[in-house]
């Protein structure tokens, strides 16, 4: 059985301890690393290696951008929120797995895995470029759609418009559709006289 490596990111001593408490012993997660910021384990990572990191979502948030825009070399890690109070749902769309404080360790341990299959499942790493049909979600975003108008005008699923909203995200690095407009302006995706006001 392969033993991951699990980094956690947490400023609470009591939330970090509890976590390696319940991950200790049968558990395929080894704890390789714990820290209070994501730039000590962003410089440290080739050392470290992990397969997975839970980091507070909070201590996310503060970063003006996604975490793996902001740490490349965690483009292939992957990454499980700490959820310890309510977050935006945009913010969250960076996470392979968002870990509720209150789960039990059977549900820790199968977000975790669910984390690593999304990461590998999605390899970040591979092309910051846009593909087409998510260059077609960011040009209707940026014309103020909602994900429902998107999936009924591509005629795709709301799950398939927000998968492909999550990887724009994590490709960009922007989260906000402001931010995602003014990359499509930018990058000639739409013309300003298209733009609905």
């Amino acid at each position: 059985m392969k033993r991951y490596r699990l980094a956690i990111v947490e400023q609470s001593e009591i939330i970090t301890e509890g976590l390696c408490a319940m991950l200790r012993g049968d558990s395929d997660f080894e704890v390789v690393f714990t820290g209070t910021e994501l730039r000590t384990l962003g410089e440290r990572h080739a050392v470290i290696g992990p397969d997975v990191v839970i980091v507070n979502s909070q201590i996310a948030g503060a970063l003006p951008q996604s975490i793996r825009s902001a740490y490349p070399n965690m483009q292939n890690t992957a990454l499980a929120a700490l959820a310890t109070t309510v977050r935006d749902e945009e913010s969250m769309r960076q996470y392979d797995s968002v870990i509720n404080i209150f789960d039990t360790l059977p549900q820790i341990l199968r977000k975790l895995h669910g984390a690593i299959e999304q990461c590998s499942a999605n390899p970040y790493a591979e092309s910051h470029d846009l593909s087409e049909r998510e260059r077609d979600v960011l040009i209707l975003v940026a014309k103020g759609m909602a994900n429902k108008e998107i999936a009924e005008r591509l005629n795709i699923s709301i799950h398939t418009v927000m998968s492909h909203r999550k990887n724009i995200t994590h490709k960009t690095g922007i989260r906000s559709v402001a931010g995602l407009t003014v990359y499509a302006l930018l990058n000639n995706l739409v013309d300003q006289n298209d733009m609905t006001l």
